[in-house]
This record gives structure tokens, sequence and C-alpha cells, in this order.
């Protein structure tokens, strides 16, 4: 299977690290030191699951020089999709898929506007990962999986173009659980990593910090219901215990973890905060549903560090 990575970051340098070391043909796009070390000492994936090294590895600056491919692996930000989404385009031919792995709801609707929605898996990554060095990423836990799915699933069961790349991740050695719902999944995601990444970020607290504390605990759990009711206002059939659930989950995860978010807007550099916190009082305001908190946290947030959203 021919696989273009689209930044090889935490969830491209993961995944794709994985699919190339079972024998799939990966192309990884990269930049800098990074794909220096890439083309010179291979990509290197330091995991709890056990480790992988791609080496030799194909690696380009250039999307525009790998030509079609079987599979497009989405992985840059939301902030970058816009230049990124030009050569996406030049990959994608027949039967070709693009799984996006943006946090979010809105990333698979500005893919489909350039490819179609035919060629797109809205897909969701959940794990913590993230570029160590150059060449080299770590995985330090969450559930390593990569879900997706067709936009609009058929009755009868995963088309054959899921199941191929559904037994290609598993056989990698990552995790590729079939989604009841993947529009349910995207927005179960989003209710747990806006809340954690807007919090984190406002209150300088890991997911320990934030869990063990009785009142940001509150915040947390108060933060969810909001996704939630913009959620259920938009149609889309959550679980009744999604809050409960994703507060379970928050419980199980490693208690230094941070989101990228929070990272990002610390370290001064661009951020997703317009396709998180951004997107839910955006969403809100057009369902009819009032979301306080997440207001607030938006303008805390765009006060401290003004370049956060997008001019």
């Amino acid at each position: 299977m021919r696989i273009a990575v689209l930044g090889t970051g935490g969830i491209g340098g993961y995944f794709g690290g994985r699919l190339a070391a079972s024998g799939h043909d990966v192309t990884f796009v990269a930049r800098g030191a990074h794909l220096e070390a890439i083309r010179e000492t291979g990509l290197a994936v330091s995991s709890v699951a056990g480790d992988v090294t791609v080496h030799p590895a194909n690696a380009t600056d250039d999307p525009g020089s790998i030509g079609p491919v079987d599979v497009v692996l989405l992985a840059v930000k939301t902030w970058q999709l816009p230049p990124v989404l030009e050569a996406v385009a030049g990959l994608v031919h027949g039967d070709s898929v693009v799984v996006t792995t943006q946090n979010g709801v809105e990333a698979p609707d500005r893919v489909a506007a350039v490819v179609g929605r035919e060629a797109v898996l809205p897909g969701i990554a959940k794990i913590f990962a993230y570029i160590d060095g150059p060449g080299r990423i770590t995985h330090a836990g969450g559930p390593a999986s990569l879900v997706f799915d067709e936009w609009s699933p058929a009755p009868g069961g995963p088309s054959d173009r899921v199941m191929r790349l559904r037994d290609a991740v598993t056989a990698s050695g990552a995790v590729s659980p079939a989604p009841e719902d993947i529009w349910a999944e995207l927005w179960s995601k989003m209710l747990f990593v806006v809340p954690f990444g807007g919090l984190g970020a406002a209150l300088d607290a890991t997911v320990g910090e934030l869990r063990s504390k009785p009142s940001s605990r509150a915040l947390l759990e108060d933060a969810m219901h909001e996704v939630e009711a913009v959620a259920r206002a938009r149609g889309v059939r959550l679980p009744d215990s999604v809050v409960a659930g994703t507060m379970a989950f928050v419980d199980d995860q490693p208690p230094e973890a941070t989101t990228s978010l929070q990272r990002d807007l610390l370290a001064g550099k661009p951020s997703e905060l317009d396709a998180w916190t951004g997107a839910v009082v955006r969403l809100a305001a057009e369902s009819g549903v009032d979301v306080p908190l997440h207001r607030l946290l938006l303008e805390v947030l765009t006060t401290r560090h003004p370049h956060a959203l997008p001019s």
C-alpha cells in the first residue's frame, strides 16, 4: 500500500512509522532538521507499545514529488491545513482515501471541499505522542488508536477500502477499532480534548493536576457538558453516559499529560485554539446553545496569547 504522511509529528510519525516498519511504502512529509534526520538516520519511534525504527525512510518536504498514493494520512494541525490542502489533490486518484486526524469536527468538510466527500475518511487519532528531537517520535501513553470510517457508512458493514486500511494499521502493531458512529466519535474526542486543552492552558495544569483538585475537576466536567449540549443540538447521537465515560478516561491518563494546544500556547507557537475552543463557541452560537465557560476560556486565552487565533 502506498501511503503519504502529511505531517510527521506525533500522530503521523507514530502511525506512519509503524506502517512503514511493517512493509508498506510510506513517504513522510517533514521539514528542517526533522526531515534531514529522517533522511540520514531514519525515523525512530519510541513507544510504550514497543519501539520501531524505519531506516532507510522515504522523506521529502515537497508533497508534489510523491505522486498518486492509496492513502493520505493527513496529520498536520488545523492551522496548517490551508497550504497542505493545495497539495492533497495531487496525491488522490481513483479509490484513494484521505484520512483526517485533526482535532475538532470541521476538518473533514475542509478536506472534502478540495477532494470530494467520497475520498474522505473522517478519522480520530487517540494518542499522546510528540517529536522528541529530529528524527525521533515518543509515544508516552494513550490508547494509540486510529479510528476512521466512510463519511456515510453503508448499512452492510465497512467498505473494502476501510477494511484494508484497518487491517494494515492493526497488523503494524497499532490499534484501529471499528467505530459505531464516526461522527459521534469525533464529537466524543472533542468533548475530551477541548475542555482539557482550554482549562489546561488557562490554569497551566497537567491532566493529573486538573483531575485531582475538586474545583478544577468540576470545571472540567462542566466544560464537557457544554460540548455535549452543542453536539446534541446539532443532531449528533452521543451516548447518554458520554461525560461520565470521558471523565473515567481522564482518570486513566498519565498524570503528566498535557495537550498540544497547551504546549503551543505556552511556547508562543501557532495553535489550534480556533478549531477547539473557538469552534465550540462558534457552533454553539449557530445552534442556539450557551457555552459560558468556553466563551470565558476563549476570551482569557486570546487575551493572554493575542496571536493564538488566525489573523
